[in-house]
């Protein structure tokens, strides 16, 4: 089980007493609280970094109005990585994380237990959504040297499908199926992108699968090296795909965004920010506040490009599960305030 011990607790609230020089009453008071991300290399955890800090409100600081931390008063918030989308759902139903960022078909069906989640336990009906983040692109990225211009060329290769548990390995079995490439047909590597990006730059991979908001730390750093290009998911085959799964839409990865590689059609789903139903009504009408307050845009225009399309009009889009009754609080409130 995820969990903070005892011990941790004590020693972090004494680094904090230190940090912020807040007496040891204030210390006391805090609540730590996790948000599940994904790989380091990734776009979750750095969305995951930046949505803790909108949320963090250390005991003691400035109110918001004079210039003070706009978060929730008390709480301390962590990125924490993951193996991705389907671990996060699964540890937020068992309690092991308080919340995390994960794909929205992935959360439909955990909800509705199908696909994978079928006779999930616990149910994934105690999900619920705080908010929906961002569109999340497809990379199909593959190795130059490998010869690879088109999805027929991916028979016999070496390709990894990120690894169990995860979103993108899901999606990526559903896009392969589509184009009519079977598990037979090339050689299946678990590796997330940490250890793809490894394993393509020695030349034992010849192409991976990563589904994550760009630009992508591992595709960037292949890119640099000349390495790598995407391989475009487009036409009637993508159309197909997006008739089939709802929950894909039609995207485009813009010229420049990796180094010498050009606008890539591509399909995409989208992040959101789940928290179990139990949590209490209070807290999460204070986690959609903080992250809404316009005082905290400049984190998320800053901190991040995807970041920049964190924005309250999308932030019940594409959302297919209840939304938490505290957080639904807060967007009627301000939606009456807006009228």
């Amino acid at each position: 089980m995820i969990q903070f011990s005892r011990l941790k607790v004590c020693l972090l609230s004494g680094i904090l007493v230190l940090i912020l020089g807040l007496p040891l009453t204030f210390a006391q008071e805090l609540t730590f609280f996790r948000i599940g991300t994904g790989s380091s290399s990734g776009t979750y955890f750095p969305i995951g970094t930046l949505i803790g800090a909108t949320i963090t409100g250390p005991p003691g600081s400035r109110p918001c109005e004079d210039g003070g931390s706009c978060g929730v008063p008390g709480l301390i918030a962590a990125a924490q990585t993951t193996r991705g989308s389907v671990v996060n759902i699964r540890a937020v139903l068992k309690g092991e994380l308080e919340s995390a960022l994960a794909q929205s078909d992935l959360i439909y069906a955990a909800y509705y237990g199908t696909g994978s989640f079928e006779n999930q336990k616990p149910s994934g009906k105690s999900l619920r959504v705080i908010a929906n983040l961002y569109p999340e692109d497809v990379h199909l990225v593959i190795r130059k040297a490998a010869g690879i211009k088109s999805f027929e060329d991916l028979k016999g290769k070496r390709i990894s499908i990120d690894l169990p548990g995860s979103g993108t390995r899901l999606n990526a079995i559903n896009i392969l199926k589509a184009y009519g490439i079977g598990s037979s047909d090339y050689e299946a590597v678990d590796a997330n992108a940490d250890k793809a990006l490894a394993l393509l730059q020695s030349g034992k991979l010849d192409a991976f699968f990563f589904i994550a908001g760009y630009p992508v730390n591992a595709v960037s750093e292949l890119a640099k090296q000349d390495l790598v290009d995407l391989l475009p998911i487009d036409g009637a085959l993508a159309k197909k795909i997006t008739n089939l799964y709802e929950f894909f839409t039609v995207s485009q990865i813009p010229e420049g965004t990796y180094q010498g590689i050009e606008k890539t059609s591509t399909l995409a789903v989208s992040t959101q920010w789940i928290v179990n139903a139990s949590m209490s009504e209070e807290l999460a009408y204070g986690l959609a506040k903080s992250l809404w307050h316009p005082r905290n845009r400049v984190l998320l225009d800053s901190g991040h490009v995807k970041g920049k399309l964190i924005r309250y009009e999308n932030s019940r889009k594409g959302v297919g599960i209840p939304i938490h009754a505290g957080a639904q609080k807060y967007y009627e409130e301000r939606d009456e305030r807006s009228q």
